[in-house]
């Protein structure tokens, strides 16, 4: 059966803090590493008062210090907000503390809005016109010193800390299969492309030094509960953020509620069901079931489920219930 992994958004339940939200992703990170679970990723966004992880590479290393095998990294690192060699530098210190377990997943997006893109910084010109010199850079700062290379990460140097591209369109997807890197696409949010992005990915692929066939990775909301009812309430808080944001009003992760009806309007309902397609919510047999199908679809080598739920306790329950079926998945495949 193929690794599951978690990409935690570190969400912020409405009438908590950063610090509680970071507290309860520590825990997750723990109970997942219990649970099998592969590798734990953070995600890169700025002002955002729902999401607690902006500094993702502060976020890593307080999550790896509270685990002890699982992975750890970034879903992503949006590159474009930074220089390359402080990338680098933060992953390459990363690695040197936790050797063997660091990720260093790289987005192109800014993970914002315009007028924080440019409070980072950012050149708002067209994202893609230095993003793959600055992931080769990235890749050489992190690799074997060079003859002649003045420039160096300390630490970073040799550390060799696995890149991945992330993307949501076709171009990641090719630049993945130019470079020869593993891909993880944003099927949770963004799906549309996803079959294409994986033929694209899959076709174009070239073997490079780190990799000698297609890995690609797909992120997947699920929730599970005990009942397909409660999975489908407690599914309504991500529901109701997603609209949020995509009217322009992100704010902290809403609580639950027994009917969307009211909320928002039939078209809304439609839009937000459309990106959000790629999820599985419902009671263990449903999860197990929709997970099989999703898997058997896409052909993926991983997946990492992301699950914003309001209460962390039945955040918790939810990866319990997906780490339980994923046994089963397995226990069915080795049949």
């Amino acid at each position: 059966m193929i690794p599951f992994s978690v990409l935690d958004l570190a969400p912020v339940p409405r009438g908590s803090t950063p610090g509680d939200a970071l507290r309860h992703s520590r825990d997750l990170a723990i109970h997942a590493e219990s649970l099998g679970f592969h590798r734990y990723w953070l995600a890169e966004h700025h002002n955002m008062t729902g999401i607690a992880s902006a500094a993702t590479a502060v976020v890593i290393g307080y999550i790896a210090e509270a685990t002890k095998t699982i992975r750890v990294g970034s879903g992503g690192i949006m590159l474009p907000n930074h220089a390359p060699l402080v990338i680098a530098e933060q992953f390459g210190t990363l690695a040197s503390l936790y050797p063997g377990r660091i990720d260093l997943g790289l987005g192109r997006a800014p993970g914002t809005d315009y007028a924080t893109a440019r409070a980072l910084r950012r050149s708002l010109g067209p994202s893609d016109d230095r993003f793959p010199d600055d992931v080769v850079e990235l890749q050489q700062y992190l690799g074997p010193l060079l003859p002649g290379q003045t420039v160096r990460a300390v630490p970073g140097i040799d550390t060799k800390v696995p890149l991945w591209l992330l993307g949501s369109s076709l171009f990641s997807a090719r630049l993945a299969a130019e470079m020869g890197l593993p891909f993880a696409f944003a099927s949770h949010f963004a799906p549309d492309l996803m079959m294409q992005a994986l033929e694209v990915y899959r076709g174009m692929f070239r073997p490079s030094d780190v990799l000698a066939k297609p890995y690609a990775m797909l992120g997947i909301n699920v929730v599970a509960a005990d009942t397909d009812q409660e999975a489908r309430r407690l599914f309504t808080s991500q529901q109701q953020a997603f609209w949020n944001l995509r009217r322009g009003a992100p704010g902290q992760l809403p609580p639950p509620v027994n009917s969307m009806e009211g909320i928002w309007t039939p078209m809304e309902k439609a839009q937000v069901d459309h990106a959000l397609s790629s999820a599985v919510v419902g009671s263990p047999d449903t999860v197990r079931d929709g997970l099989a199908a999703f898997i058997d679809r896409t052909r993926a080598d991983e997946l990492i489920i992301t699950a914003q739920v309001f209460d962390p306790a039945a955040r918790k329950h939810s990866y319990t219930l997906v780490a339980e079926q994923h046994a089963k998945l397995a226990t069915g495949a080795a049949a």
